[in-house]
Protein backbone atom coordinates (compact mmCIF):
# COMPACT_ATOMS: atom_id res chain seq x y z
CA UNK A 1 0.00 0.00 0.00
CA UNK A 2 1.99 3.33 -1.27
CA UNK A 3 -0.48 5.91 0.08
CA UNK A 4 -3.54 7.72 -0.94
CA UNK A 5 -4.93 11.53 -1.78
CA UNK A 6 -3.73 14.36 -3.68
CA UNK A 7 0.15 13.38 -4.44
CA UNK A 8 1.25 17.14 -4.93
CA UNK A 9 -0.03 17.74 -1.23
CA UNK A 10 1.74 19.96 0.70
CA UNK A 11 0.91 18.42 3.54
CA UNK A 12 1.79 14.85 4.15
CA UNK A 13 0.02 12.21 6.73
CA UNK A 14 2.43 9.35 8.02
CA UNK A 15 1.05 6.52 10.03
CA UNK A 16 3.03 3.24 11.35
CA UNK A 17 1.71 0.48 8.96
CA UNK A 18 -1.61 -1.00 7.30
CA UNK A 19 -4.10 -2.69 10.03
CA UNK A 20 -6.78 -5.28 8.53
CA UNK A 21 -9.55 -2.67 6.55
CA UNK A 22 -6.53 -1.35 5.22
CA UNK A 23 -4.67 -4.30 4.01
CA UNK A 24 -8.16 -5.44 3.20
CA UNK A 25 -8.77 -2.00 0.58
CA UNK A 26 -5.37 -1.40 -0.02
CA UNK A 27 -6.24 2.18 1.16
CA UNK A 28 -3.79 4.11 4.33
CA UNK A 29 -6.52 4.67 7.19
CA UNK A 30 -9.91 3.21 6.07
CA UNK A 31 -10.72 1.11 9.54
CA UNK A 32 -12.04 3.51 13.00
CA UNK A 33 -8.96 4.73 13.45
CA UNK A 34 -8.91 6.34 9.60
CA UNK A 35 -12.47 7.55 10.55
CA UNK A 36 -10.90 9.48 13.53
CA UNK A 37 -8.27 10.54 11.29
CA UNK A 38 -10.68 12.21 8.75
CA UNK A 39 -12.51 13.47 11.35
CA UNK A 40 -9.44 15.27 12.89
CA UNK A 41 -8.19 17.00 9.70
CA UNK A 42 -11.91 18.09 9.24
CA UNK A 43 -11.52 19.52 12.72
CA UNK A 44 -8.93 22.16 10.98
CA UNK A 45 -10.91 22.63 7.89
CA UNK A 46 -8.39 19.86 6.14
CA UNK A 47 -9.79 17.37 3.92
CA UNK A 48 -8.56 14.07 3.29
CA UNK A 49 -8.14 14.65 -0.76
CA UNK A 50 -6.01 17.87 0.37
CA UNK A 51 -3.23 16.15 1.70
CA UNK A 52 -1.34 13.05 1.16
CA UNK A 53 -1.79 10.27 3.57
CA UNK A 54 0.95 7.19 3.62
CA UNK A 55 3.06 4.56 6.09
CA UNK A 56 6.02 4.07 7.60
CA UNK A 57 5.57 0.34 6.33
CA UNK A 58 3.90 -0.81 3.46
CA UNK A 59 2.77 -4.33 4.86
CA UNK A 60 0.77 -4.64 7.02
CA UNK A 61 2.96 -6.80 10.03
CA UNK A 62 1.80 -10.50 11.01
CA UNK A 63 -0.46 -10.57 14.01
CA UNK A 64 -1.13 -6.11 13.41
CA UNK A 65 2.27 -6.17 15.33
CA UNK A 66 4.55 -2.67 15.02
CA UNK A 67 6.91 -2.64 12.54
CA UNK A 68 10.11 -4.23 13.43
CA UNK A 69 13.32 -1.89 12.75
CA UNK A 70 13.95 -4.01 9.76
CA UNK A 71 10.66 -4.06 8.27
CA UNK A 72 10.96 -0.19 8.69
CA UNK A 73 14.28 0.00 7.35
CA UNK A 74 13.35 -2.04 4.05
CA UNK A 75 10.68 0.43 3.80
CA UNK A 76 12.63 3.48 4.74
CA UNK A 77 14.04 4.15 1.02
CA UNK A 78 10.51 4.45 -0.62
CA UNK A 79 9.41 6.80 1.52
CA UNK A 80 12.33 9.06 1.47
CA UNK A 81 11.75 8.67 -2.05
CA UNK A 82 8.24 9.66 -2.29
CA UNK A 83 8.74 12.68 0.42
CA UNK A 84 11.96 13.73 -1.97
CA UNK A 85 9.29 13.67 -4.63
CA UNK A 86 6.91 14.96 -3.57
CA UNK A 87 8.42 17.98 -1.23
CA UNK A 88 5.92 18.71 1.27
CA UNK A 89 6.46 21.71 3.30
CA UNK A 90 4.39 19.90 6.49
CA UNK A 91 4.34 16.34 7.70
CA UNK A 92 2.12 15.05 10.64
CA UNK A 93 3.39 11.72 12.19
CA UNK A 94 1.35 10.09 14.12
CA UNK A 95 2.49 7.39 16.97
CA UNK A 96 5.65 6.79 18.32
CA UNK A 97 6.43 4.50 15.74
CA UNK A 98 6.59 6.90 12.39
CA UNK A 99 7.53 9.56 14.03
CA UNK A 100 10.75 7.57 15.90
CA UNK A 101 11.61 6.20 12.26
CA UNK A 102 11.73 9.26 10.69
CA UNK A 103 13.74 11.47 13.07
CA UNK A 104 15.75 8.59 13.96
CA UNK A 105 15.55 8.60 17.71
CA UNK A 106 14.12 6.27 20.60
CA UNK A 107 12.71 9.41 22.25
CA UNK A 108 9.07 8.20 23.35
CA UNK A 109 6.17 10.43 21.05
CA UNK A 110 4.87 12.19 24.38
CA UNK A 111 7.98 14.07 24.47
CA UNK A 112 8.32 14.75 20.98
CA UNK A 113 4.92 15.92 20.15
CA UNK A 114 3.83 19.74 20.52
CA UNK A 115 6.78 21.03 18.90
CA UNK A 116 8.04 21.33 15.15
CA UNK A 117 11.06 19.50 14.27
CA UNK A 118 12.96 19.74 10.82
CA UNK A 119 12.98 16.39 8.02
CA UNK A 120 14.97 18.08 5.39
CA UNK A 121 13.07 20.70 3.79
CA UNK A 122 9.87 19.91 5.53
CA UNK A 123 9.03 21.09 9.46
CA UNK A 124 7.18 17.27 11.29
CA UNK A 125 4.75 17.67 13.84
CA UNK A 126 4.37 14.48 16.01
CA UNK A 127 0.91 13.74 17.63
CA UNK A 128 -0.36 10.57 18.54
CA UNK A 129 -1.76 7.79 16.43
CA UNK A 130 -5.91 8.11 16.52
CA UNK A 131 -5.94 4.09 16.99
CA UNK A 132 -4.12 5.48 20.29
CA UNK A 133 -6.65 7.59 20.93
CA UNK A 134 -9.57 4.81 20.30
CA UNK A 135 -8.10 2.96 22.99
CA UNK A 136 -7.16 6.00 25.55
CA UNK A 137 -10.66 8.01 25.33
CA UNK A 138 -10.89 9.01 28.92
CA UNK A 139 -6.65 10.50 29.07
CA UNK A 140 -6.10 14.51 27.87
CA UNK A 141 -4.71 12.79 24.68
CA UNK A 142 -7.35 13.95 22.22
CA UNK A 143 -6.58 17.54 24.05
CA UNK A 144 -2.83 17.24 22.94
CA UNK A 145 -3.33 16.23 19.63
CA UNK A 146 -6.04 19.36 18.57
CA UNK A 147 -3.61 21.57 19.38
CA UNK A 148 -0.35 19.09 17.64
CA UNK A 149 -3.00 19.25 14.58
CA UNK A 150 -3.66 23.27 15.13
CA UNK A 151 0.23 23.87 15.24
CA UNK A 152 0.22 22.18 11.72
CA UNK A 153 -2.70 23.75 9.98
CA UNK A 154 -0.88 27.27 11.36
CA UNK A 155 2.60 25.78 9.92
CA UNK A 156 0.73 24.49 6.45
CA UNK A 157 -1.11 27.94 6.60
CA UNK A 158 2.08 29.99 6.45
CA UNK A 159 4.09 27.75 4.52
CA UNK A 160 1.57 27.85 1.04
CA UNK A 161 2.00 31.31 0.74
CA UNK A 162 6.00 31.08 0.79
Amino acid sequence: MFGSGNPEADLVVIGEGPGADEDAQGLPFVGRAGQLLTRMLASVDLAREEVYITNAVLCRPPGNRNPEADELAACAPFLADKLGVMQPKVILTLGSVATQALLRTKEPIGKLRGRLHQYGDAVLIPTFHPAFLLRNPGQDYKRMAWDDLKLAKREYDARRTR
